[in-house]
């Protein structure tokens, strides 16, 4: 289904019984991120403060905080439903009958049948705050960590387009308030955002940028979604979400922006203008470390007559973003497998925060196939800043972190097993040598063949008889156990 706002998303969660209203006044500055950390880490509902200190706008967060409202906000009962969707499309082969051409003509309707579409008018736009009459100061923007350098916008729809080519893109950057009229834009050097910044400075040309919130959830998803450079996110959105998104002209800039978002922020980025940006607690769990980053000027704030101001908090796993990002590994696990057919799951586990462990399960077919996956998973997208990439048989469940860990320690031999390369990483990563750069490690825990140099026999596993099995299966009860 295809929500027409945020508010209507809001009151499903709310008949779901997974929204809690706070009525009592709350300060952005920390303390909706303290209640927001407990009621997260315990696994609670969703949060809309209604009375936040300094703004008549009321704050809706850890929206995302669960598998189930993942999967209700993209329209679905289980998150699985759209990468069964996208691996049923990927698996027809050449059409060789009638049938088969009738499928391939259903699946690329799916996949182009929902283009943005332009509107003339946009909820987006019901006012519209140009001139002096631009103030950030009248969005309830949360300061989230101690040590945080000011508050920030955290769950942002970010459009550029490139002067080149004109291609969108729409990122999820963090924005650090400046003042009432000013944000740091953090994009890193990898992104999409940060290539189209780099074109507009080698021309000397101002850089036109729109900043949606809230709006359909889909909207703030697909900021995050590691799509392939030049791939349109509005396609992708319209694709999920099963209906066109509408898109009306910026009032001060040449963009467009999703009509039926709850608040966009119009302005320009300056070619050479950068300022600090951060200190920043950010998703490692530790504060990123300021750096400069290009100033983004505020030209005008429009926004419905009721708007929802969506937000999020990072920092120690579990986080509201955690199950952003394990749907995304869901969802994308098909293309994966796509282009490594031989792969049969795959863990980014919480606790290594997306970038810093990768668990492969393998369907392992020849002699040192596991540091063939080991590198090919290093040039896929963002895989490529795994730090460590952990490759088991195909037997092993990689969602049991145990499970995987008992394979490294039972068929690691460290000197044989462990690959070491140098590359790019994430910025985020503070241990690496240099910002962006260090070395990442591979360990195949697979069984070892005697091809890959392992002289000894192979010892086999203790697994108790099929047979046997089955039999104490059905006389368990009569054993004196209730289950």
């Amino acid at each position: 289904m295809a929500y027409s706002s945020l508010r209507e998303f809001v009151n499903v969660l709310d008949g779901a019984d997974e929204l809690k209203r706070i009525k009592a006044k709350v300060s952005p500055e920390l303390e909706v991120a303290e209640i927001t950390d407990r009621v997260s880490k315990a696994e609670g509902p969703a949060l809309l403060f209604e009375n936040v200190e300094g703004s008549d706008i009321p704050l809706l967060i850890n929206a995302f905080g669960s598998y189930k409202r993942m999967a209700m906000a993209l329209g679905v009962k289980d998150i699985n439903e759209i990468a069964d969707e996208i691996e049923g499309m990927i698996k027809i082969g050449p059409p060789e009958s009638l049938i088969d051409k009738v499928k391939i003509l259903g699946i690329l309707a799916k996949l182009t049948n929902f283009p943005p579409k332009n509107v003339r008018r946009g909820a987006c736009q019901d006012v519209v705050h140009t001139g002096d009459r631009v103030s950030l100061d009248r969005l309830p923007i949360i300061k989230c960590w101690p040590l945080d350098a000011a508050p920030y916008i955290t769950l942002p729809q970010v459009f550029t387009h490139s002067l080149k080519t004109g291609q969108r893109n729409v990122g999820t950057y963090r924005l650090q308030k400046l003042d009432e009229r000013t944000l740091a834009m953090h994009w890193q050097i990898h992104h999409d955002g940060a290539g189209h910044h780099r074109e507009y400075r080698a021309a000397g040309a101002k850089m036109p940028v729109a900043v949606a919130i809230g709006g359909d959830p889909v909207m703030s998803y697909i900021g995050t979604a590691p799509l392939p450079s030049g791939i349109d996110e509005l396609l992708f959105a319209g694709f999920l979400r099963k209906a066109n998104v509408p898109m009306v002209k910026c009032k001060t800039i040449d963009m467009r922006v999703p009509a039926d978002v709850d608040i966009v922020i119009e302005g320009y980025i300056e070619p050479d203008e950068t300022c600090v940006e951060g200190p920043f607690g950010d998703h490692t769990g530790f504060y990123s470390l300021p750096e400069e980053y290009p100033v983004f000027h505020v030209t005008a704030i429009t926004h419905r007559k009721k708007p929802i101001y969506q937000t999020i908090i990072v920092g120690k796993p579990p986080m509201e973003d955690c199950y952003m990002g394990k749907v995304t590994e869901r969802i994308f696990l098909p293309l994966i497998k796509m282009q490594l057919p031989e792969v049969v799951d795959m863990n980014l586990p919480l606790f290594g925060v997306f970038h810093n462990f990768a668990l492969i399960a393998i369907d392992k077919r020849y002699p040192f196939h596991a540091k063939k996956i080991m590198h090919s998973i290093w040039g896929l997208g963002q895989l490529m800043f795994s730090k460590i990439i952990i490759v088991v048989d195909k037997h092993v469940n990689v969602q049991n972190v145990e499970e995987v860990f008992f394979y490294v320690g039972s068929n690691v031999d460290p000197k044989r097993d462990v690959t070491i390369v140098e590359g790019p990483v994430d910025v985020l990563d503070h241990a690496a040598p240099l910002i962006g750069a260090g070395s990442k490690m591979g360990i195949d825990a697979t069984t070892k063949w005697r091809e890959e140099g392992y002289q000894r026999e192979w010892p086999d596993e203790i697994e108790m008889s099929q047979e046997i099995k089955e039999l104490v299966s059905k006389r368990w009860k009569e054993y004196g156990f209730r289950r």
